[in-house]
């Protein structure tokens, strides 16, 4: 039929015609076809890729390109030979896989900050600590190390089982001999399918000296052997801080570790600023991107103080890491330290699970547990080269055996090949000859014919095997020479001597262990180092708040919501009347909260909708001056439409304190500070408000307090505390003050009997008025209803009436605070001071100043009080904070002043 010829299509008769396999199929449950194939899949991945072998400590990969090189003769005495070389052999013979995954490995093992014995000598640009890429595979070269040699020492002493490669041409080991313990010294990590192993390095010379106690004592308790190998020991040095997870790990139990760079504190000097540097750091952490990674914290405002890195490090002159870290005159380094531990790369957590495959099943060990499987691999191969030693020396000595004898009968020997038609037949005639033990002793002398008799238990003849017919017929004839038969009967003697020893050795396993250690001293004496990481008993997990000097931040948002600190000398003490310094705000934005509170304080975030949120002060972005801050919905999950209304800064939650509130039309409500010691990242209810209302201030109380409501329109009332009962978190609270229309509550404080009330207006003006003594009494109508008008020259009223808040039911209407005329504006705030305070005012468009209360005059309540700001014009005053504190039992909160 032509190529192009398709064969004839069928008629279509309408009928259907079943297709009949050419075999039965067997219907299978897909479940279990899915659990057998994964698990089949996953035993594959633990075994040929992912997982160590307890023996060796090797993956497949590692050991492929380890016996590759070994057979291309790349041993530590020879020169160093291409990587693409390598990298071709390791994949013709063994591992058919990508060239980038094979050097990616072999470059691995010969970097000395990842292996803490090396495994390869590479010769060339391996990367380097700093984190930079190694040359391509055709630039560099490499050759194995002694410690390499010593884990295929006796590979060819049929010590460890070969299996066919994945084409079947050549064979390789499932394991290498080891002498070295390459598990423990090097380490390994990796993750398979549901498990992962995080081996982490230790020194040589402690593992060697752990295992020759454990070959001595195998009853040897674990918390022994920890006081020989105290912790891991890693290439790059270190400080492990605190013993607990090494002590569990070693247990057979995951668990983490902290590790930390080494640092020193440097101090230049009297007036000089100090510096860090940083001489180490943590295992598999690069030194380029610490430095960047600590360029960014200072970058984004995470560290403050840090005014540079400088990068000193040079391998040559021995000093791999030498980063400087420049600070600023003034800062505590031991703060900016701490802070680089918390936020960078300087500490990291380094896990450690000893998980590693144990006859080709991966199992979670002890560190004893996996001492001891290093020590009976090390049994085993002892014990077949042992074997295989002696077997050829057997053979050997059989041989020889045969050899002699011929050279007792040497005439005889001749005549019989000499005859023989071929050498088949002349193999069969020496064996069928017969030697006389007279004639072999005159051969060999009497003291060599006693060796031979005492080995072989000679009678009175003796005949060839077919095996020593072969040697004899393969005999060259300058072997039959008198001074060869000497070295032969010497050969003889000496392996007769090996024999002994072998089976001796077999006989008895004090012996076996006897070379063991022999072995693991020989390791010791040759490649043992000092350790590197220092273990430390304190912990490493740092207390955020000893990163923190406990000093006073100011504390400010805008109206937008941007959020920022300062330190407290940003603003300096200005006479009344000033203009103050630029605070920094965006454009037609203002500064809506103004407080100053201690950097280690909880801020308890209050919204005119109620919620309450939890902040730290040493959370807040750290800013200068003149910037406008970090939007608060990147510190707090506010809610659409929220609006911080209410701050209040405290250390603890513990004590007889309450929370009492305040809302716009009047309404107050107190709960204990206890139920909001534990507000959700999504904020919790504050106050259950009725529609329409807002939350408008917070105060923290005590008992005995008399709180003090004030309106817009400058009325004012004080009640005890007392008079509003505790109620719960999710409650509307009772009635403070009967607003009348068109006013609204600005603000509460807690009256303060030994000090003044300061009440400020938009426009800038303001007075302090004393609370008075706690004298009880309605008002009355003239203290109600607006008196007439004073003179001009705003001078103070005198009445003892003017000059007090008489403590009142809540409820009422208050007294008059301020005259709210044309000239001062509205209320925007009031707040509690004490001679000796300062104030901060801030406007509308960002001017900020700080004054002491003392320059504000001593006014009666019903006027208009004097200028306190110098306003630009159209410019408003925005809030008003003081910088004060009240204590709470031992601790100390500042409290924040709340504008409309």
């Amino acid at each position: 039929m032509a190529k192009d010829k398709k064969p004839p299509v069928p008629p279509d008769d309408g009928t259907t015609t079943a297709l009949v396999p050419d075999a039965p199929i067997t219907p299978i449950d897909i479940a279990d076809e899915l659990q057998s194939s994964y698990l089949a899949y996953a035993q594959s991945v633990m075994v040929s890729r992912a997982l160590p072998d307890v023996r060796d400590g090797l993956k497949p990969s590692q050991r492929r390109i380890l016996v590759a090189m070994n057979d291309l003769g790349l041993s530590p005495s020879s020169s160093t030979s291409k990587c693409a070389g390598i990298i071709g052999e390791t994949m013709k013979r063994y591992h058919p896989h990508g060239d980038a995954s094979i050097y990616a490995t072999l470059v691995r093992m010969a970097q000395d900050w990842v292996m803490r014995a090396k495994l390869i000598h590479g010769q060339g640009n391996f990367g380097s600590i700093a984190g930079l890429p190694p040359a391509a595979h055709r630039y560099t070269e490499a050759r194995l190390t002694n410690v390499a040699a010593d884990m295929l020492d006796d590979l060819e002493n049929e010590t460890v089982d070969f299996i066919d490669n994945y084409d079947g041409k050549y064979r390789e080991p499932l394991v290498l001999p080891s002498k070295f313990p390459n598990l423990l010294v090097n380490g390994s990590d990796g993750i398979a399918v549901g498990m992962a192993t995080d081996i982490p390095p230790h020194n040589l010379g402690e593992v060697c000296t752990g295992l020759i106690r454990l070959i001595d004592e195998p009853d040897v308790p674990l918390i022994h052997l920890l006081e020989i190998i105290p912790g891991p020991d890693f290439p790059t040095g270190g400080i492990i801080m605190g013993k607990q997870g090494i002590a569990d790990g070693y247990r057979g139990v995951r668990s983490r570790i902290q590790l930390r760079a080494r640092a020193d504190i440097i101090e230049e000097g009297k007036g000089k600023s100090p510096s860090i540097l940083i001489r180490e750091v943590p295992y598999s952490v690069n030194r380029n991107k610490l430095a960047a990674d600590i360029g960014e914290l200072v970058k984004n405002d995470r560290i403050a103080g840090i005014t540079g890195i400088r990068d000193e490090s040079s391998a040559r002159s021995g000093e791999p890491v030498r980063l400087v870290v420049e600070l600023k005159k003034g800062t505590d380094p031991h703060l900016v330290l701490n802070q680089l531990y918390q936020y960078s790369p300087l500490q990291s957590t380094v896990s450690i699970g000893l998980l590693a495959l144990v006859e080709g099943r991966a199992h979670m060990l002890s560190l004893k547990e996996m001492m001891q499987k290093f020590l009976d691999h090390r049994v085993v191969v002892i014990r077949r080269r042992t074997q295989y030693l002696l077997r050829e020396a057997k053979r050997r000595s059989h041989v020889l055996e045969g050899q002699l004898i011929a050279m007792s009968s040497l005439d005889e020997v001749i005549r019989i090949i000499r005859a023989a038609p071929s050498r088949a037949e002349a193999k069969v005639q020496l064996q069928e000859m017969v030697v006389a033990a007279s004639v072999l002793q005159r051969a060999l002398g009497d003291e060599g014919f006693a060796t031979l008799q005492r080995e072989l238990g000679l009678t009175e003849t003796y005949q060839m095997t077919e095996q020593q017919a072969e040697a004899v017929v393969r005999l060259q004839l300058g072997q039959l020479a008198n001074l060869e038969r000497d070295e032969i009967l010497k050969e003889f003697k000496t392996l007769r001597d090996q024999i002994r020893g072998y089976e001796e050795l077999l006989a008895n396993e004090s012996l076996v262990n006897a070379i063991i250690r022999k072995d693991l001293e020989d390791a010791r004496d040759k490649y043992g180092t000092p350790r590197r990481t220092e273990i430390s008993n304190e912990g490493g997990d740092v207390d955020l708040e000893d990163l923190i000097v406990d000093e006073p931040n100011v504390v400010t948002m805008t109206h937008e919501g941007f959020l920022k600190r300062m330190p407290l000398d940003t603003y300096r003490v200005q006479g009344r009347g000033g203009k103050g310094v630029q605070g920094g705000t965006r454009e037609n934005d203002f500064v809506e909260h103004f407080f100053v509170a201690s950097t280690k304080a909880y801020l308890l975030c209050f919204t005119d909708k109620g919620q309450c949120y939890w902040l730290r002060v040493f959370n807040i972005p750290l800013a200068t001056r003149t910037s406008a801050g970090r939007s608060i919905a990147n510190v707090l999950q506010l809610k659409t439409d929220e609006k911080i209304t209410s701050i209040i800064p405290v250390r603890n939650f513990e004590g007889d304190f309450s929370l009492t509130m305040a809302t716009r039309r009047g309404l107050v409500k107190k709960t204990p500070l206890a139920d909001y010691s534990r507000p959700r990242a999504g904020g919790i209810i504050g106050i259950n408000l009725e529609d329409g209302d807002r939350l408008m201030d917070v105060a923290l109380t005590k008992i005995g307090d008399e709180i003090v409501l004030s309106t817009r329109n400058g009325m004012a009332i004080r009640f005890a505390e007392s008079d509003a009962r505790e109620v719960g978190r999710n409650s509307k609270g009772v009635k403070g003050i009967n607003v009348v229309k068109d006013d609204e509550v600005v603000g509460m404080v807690v009256a303060d009997p030994d000090g003044y009330l300061l009440t400020v207006c938009e426009n800038g003006y303001g007075k302090r008025t004393p609370f008075g003594p706690n004298t009880a009494g309605e008002a009355t109508e003239d203290e109600v209803e607006e008196a007439p008008a004073e003179t001009a020259d705003e001078n103070a009223e005198t009445s003892p009436s003017a000059m007090r808040y008489r403590k009142q039911r809540r409820g009422g209407k208050g007294v008059r605070d301020i005259k709210t005329s044309e000239r001062n504006g509205k209320v925007i705030a009031v707040v509690a001071i004490r001679d000796g305070d300062d104030v901060m005012l801030i406007s509308k468009d960002g001017m900020v100043t700080r004054s002491k209360v003392e320059d504000i005059r001593i006014v009666g309540r019903n006027t208009q009080g004097v200028r306190v700001m110098n306003l630009n014009e159209n410019d408003k005053l925005a809030t008003l904070a003081k910088v004060a504190s009240e204590n709470i039992g031992e601790t100390t909160a500042v409290e924040a002043v709340n504008p409309v």
